[in-house]
């Protein structure tokens, strides 16, 4: 039988480009050589395609003079046209719909959500716009653009003081890995943190800080989805920071979390439809909150490219709900075929029965 050509592609133009390279590696080495040729894709920061032999590695190293460009070959009969492409991208520039486009544009298969749902899911304030006109629970929240910021301070920072109160997290509404977050306690804190968080993005969202549980669950599938048992991230200090999560490595994860039968089935409930609003494909993580004093469940963000290395927790998730990190990797091409195949059954072509364009 013969081999799937994949096209891993990892890096990319985004504050997550090294994260991006270790599950890169993660997915690399779950690829069953038997049932893959694996073509190795790196995108630098400055946004040029590279590859070559031993691509990943050259890119952990900084080490680009040994690689070439990449330029898809479209040709359907070419050799070097790959069968299905694995964006193992996270952040700006490859879960946001961007190189989503970019495949379909080319006509290849690849492995996650579409256009839409990774656009949507990328843009914090777009997503619970979405999510809480459906009846969704999020925490209460505004948002504004930089050049309001820039112009307006002390309205912003009245509304806040107002309507959101303290403590509150202030975030650039693209992106990811917690980059570019402040979570701020006090008015004389508002101006560094919105200031920091304009650096990475033009939306800026703020959100009311709640004493929380940080609950996630892993969710597979295209029209049809499983949904993992949940699990919990037990924070190390003020909250799920980048250091946290890729430096000091003081939280700790917890999958299954402890959670009764009926909590668990109502976040597990919650981030399906959450998932299925955004009209989510492959996979995604759905990250909520449990409100320690109440009780109450909000849904924070969703994520159509989580963190994939083997101890990750979307792999985690999955392999508590009985699909080991190889077969997750499988059924992600298989998902990623399916839909294209599915896509290709739409009618492209209309037929006015007229010359009219013809001119």
């Amino acid at each position: 039988m013969e081999k799937l050509k994949v096209a891993v592609v990892f890096g990319g133009r985004s504050g997550e480009h090294e994260v991006s390279l270790v599950s890169a590696s993660s997915v690399i080495k779950a690829l069953d050589p038997d049932k893959y040729h694996v073509f190795e894709i790196g995108i630098t920061r400055e946004g040029k395609w590279l590859g070559g032999p031993n691509c990943l590695e050259n890119f952990k190293k900084g080490n680009y003079a040994d690689l070439s460009p990449v330029n898809f070959d479209t040709n359907p009969s070419s050799k070097h046209k790959p069968d299905i492409a694995f964006p193992v991208l996270h952040g700006p520039f490859g879960e946001d719909g961007t190189i989503q486009g970019l495949f379909e544009m080319l006509k290849i298969p690849y492995v996650g959500c579409n256009v839409l749902a990774s656009s949507t899911a990328m843009d914090k304030l777009q997503c619970k716009a979405i999510w809480d006109s459906a009846g969704l629970p999020i925490v209460p929240y505004i948002g504004f653009n930089r050049k309001a910021w820039l112009d307006d301070p002390k309205t912003i920072t009245k509304d806040i003081e107002e309507n959101i109160k303290f403590p509150c997290f202030v975030k650039p509404a693209n992106m990811g890995s917690s980059v570019g977050i402040t979570k701020v306690k006090s008015a004389s804190d508002i101006k560094d943190a919105i200031d920091l968080a304009a650096k990475y993005d033009r939306r800026i969202l703020v959100e009311k800080g709640i004493n929380a549980r940080e609950i996630e669950c892993a969710i597979l599938g295209n029209d049809e989805v499983v949904c993992s048992p949940a699990g919990e991230i037990i924070v190390g200090g003020e909250f799920y920071d980048f250091n946290d999560k890729y430096v000091d490595g003081v939280s700790m994860t917890e999958v299954p979390a402890q959670l009764d039968d009926d909590l668990s089935d109502k976040i597990r409930e919650t981030s399906i439809k959450a998932y299925k609003l955004l009209d989510c494909s492959g996979l995604s993580r759905v990250d909520s909150f449990i409100d320690r004093d109440t009780g109450d469940i909000y849904l924070n963000e969703i994520n159509t490219m989580p963190g994939f290395t083997s101890i990750s927790m979307y792999p985690k998730m999955m392999e508590a709900y009985g699909m080991g990190y190889k077969e997750l990797v499988d059924k992600l091409i298989e998902l990623g075929l399916e839909r294209f195949n599915e896509k290709e059954k739409n009618q492209i072509v209309f037929d006015s029965g007229s010359d009219w364009f013809k001119g």
